[in-house]
């Protein structure tokens, strides 16, 4: 699976920004889908997580309330709609497939495989 990431832009604190990620193949409604995030000089951290069976979703603490994933098997696409954006949500943002056997739950990168190019989010305050 090849993914896309879009969606990213310059908001002022509070805004909104839906990142897109698309994935090329026939078999992406198969895979558990994530969002990571990188800021500069930080590592990569797990922002969520959407099952491929029944969109059962997971979250990192710190956007929990202003995130929403979701996915669109028919447009083989996954989305990460960020409400009430902070400076501290500065990032590049990465899709990814969640490996098959990883815990359900999972917040490690290693638990992760194919990754899309990124997509920069700037939060001005």
């Amino acid at each position: 699976v090849q993914l896309q990431a879009s969606g990213g832009g310059s908001v002022q604190a509070g805004g909104s920004l839906r990142l897109s990620c698309a994935a090329s193949g026939r078999t992406f409604s198969s895979y558990n889908m994530g969002w990571f995030r990188q800021a500069p000089g930080n590592e990569r951290e797990f922002v969520a997580a959407i099952s491929a069976s029944d969109g059962t979703t997971y979250y990192t603490d710190s956007v929990k309330g202003r995130a929403t994933i979701s996915r669109d098997n028919a447009k083989n696409t996954v989305y990460l709609q960020m409400n009430s954006l902070r400076p501290e949500d500065t990032a590049v943002y990465y899709c990814a497939t969640k490996s098959f056997g990883t815990s359900w739950g999972t917040r490690e990168r290693r638990d992760f495989g194919s990754w899309g190019q990124g997509t920069q989010v700037t939060v001005s305050s």
